[in-house]
């Protein structure tokens, strides 16, 4: 089966999307055969009003922490790390279309390649929108307030669409990490002047799978083509997963027990000063 567009905006309207900003995190391989490729996926979602929020990931502006600024318990071995650490000396900026695709695909590829999107200030983890309320998203995001975009996203009533996608890929679920109590991880990227700056992000999120009991009740699904849909409001979403992990601060952990990111987080993350 070959999915268009008009298959997309179907799935739009059924699922109760239309006219509502919409994170998207998705496989584009998950559908089978989408005519026009990923571009058709954004098309079908803007031609319903949507606004299409992704994440838009971008390791090549990665600088070393400073010497003064190393907070522990911040899920990183400092040593192991400046071993292998390369410096670039690239800057970011928001209109540089990079961003490491292997982690996040080919929709926030094609996204972040279109002319009238809008990518946030965070030169790691920045977000991307396009649409009507794509300013409104991105307005917030900076190096130390890295999730504001799915708060704007909560705030305006969107929603977090997986598509042939786990929990696991939800970045809603960092900022669940951060309202449940936890100060979320520090890194570095070369600022504009070239010096280090710190920014705030995500860790392991293989974990968030464990969340599945919480959160897939409310959840609407659908598939189109061969690619299985779950829908979830994302205000709600978030109050439900910063619940549980107040609840039990473990139940992000991965399962692996060699992971500092992991171990660190369910401590309640960096110390910070």
């Amino acid at each position: 089966m070959n999915v268009t567009s008009a298959m997309i905006s179907n799935a739009v309207q059924t699922t109760g999307l239309s006219g509502h900003p919409v994170c998207l995190h998705a496989s584009l391989r998950s559908f089978g055969w989408v005519e026009g490729g990923a571009q058709t996926v954004i098309d079908g979602l803007l031609s319903e009003g949507c606004t299409v929020l992704v994440y838009t990931l971008s390791f090549a502006f990665t600088s070393a922490p400073p010497p003064e600024r190393r907070p522990g318990q911040n899920g990183i071995d400092y040593a192991a790390y400046l071993s292998s650490y390369v410096n670039s000396g690239r800057v970011y900026s928001p209109d540089t279309q990079e961003l490491d695709r292997a982690m996040v695909g080919a929709i926030p590829a094609a996204v972040v390649a279109m002319p009238e999107r809008i990518r946030g200030n965070h030169p790691r983890a920045s977000f991307t929108a396009v649409g009507p309320l794509a300013s409104r998203l991105i307005a917030g995001q900076s190096a130390l307030d890295g999730f504001s975009p799915l708060r704007a996203l909560a705030r305006a009533r969107g929603f977090v669409v997986l598509m042939g996608v786990g929990l696991d890929k939800m970045t809603l679920l960092h900022l669940a990490e951060k309202q449940a109590g936890r100060n979320l991880f520090r890194r570095w990227a070369n600022g504009a002047e070239g010096a280090p700056v710190e920014v705030e992000e995500g860790g392991c999120s293989r974990g968030f799978v464990r969340l599945e009991s919480v959160l897939s009740p409310s959840a609407t699904t659908c598939r189109v083509g061969l690619s299985n849909w779950r829908v979830f409001v994302a205000g709600a979403t978030l109050e439900a997963a910063a619940t549980a992990i107040r609840r039990d601060p473990t139940i992000t952990h991965c399962g692996n027990p060699d992971c500092s990111d992991c171990r660190d987080a369910a401590l309640g993350g960096p110390i910070l000063n």
